[in-house]
């Protein structure tokens, strides 16, 4: 993962490498809080003007498991980034057929 990376790169990169995703979705959807005070001293991805963000993933990795399990678990392989000042995410995360 470059450096460099965006925060949506940054995304995109972990969520692959999390759950080789049969379809991946990042949607940045940044530019419709621009100026919010809550966006004030977010950390990196404020300063880099990425804090909003949709996630619309398929993954085998999600079978069986409800949709709170789901979550949390993108949770988990984006803590670094949220840290960093990822201020919301949503997620629809689903299993193959679902």
């Amino acid at each position: 993962m470059s450096v460099e990376a965006s925060i949506a790169q940054r995304i995109r990169e972990k969520l692959n490498a999390a759950f080789a995703p049969l379809s991946l979705e990042v949607i940045d959807d940044s530019r419709r809080h621009l100026g919010h005070a809550s966006m004030r001293g977010l950390g990196k991805a404020a300063q880099a003007g990425e804090t909003h963000f949709t996630v619309k993933m398929v993954s085998e990795a999600f079978k069986g498991k409800n949709r709170i399990d789901r979550h949390r678990m993108v949770n988990a392989a984006l803590h670094a980034e949220i840290a960093d000042g990822v201020h919301a995410l949503a997620i629809e995360a689903k299993a193959p057929g679902e």
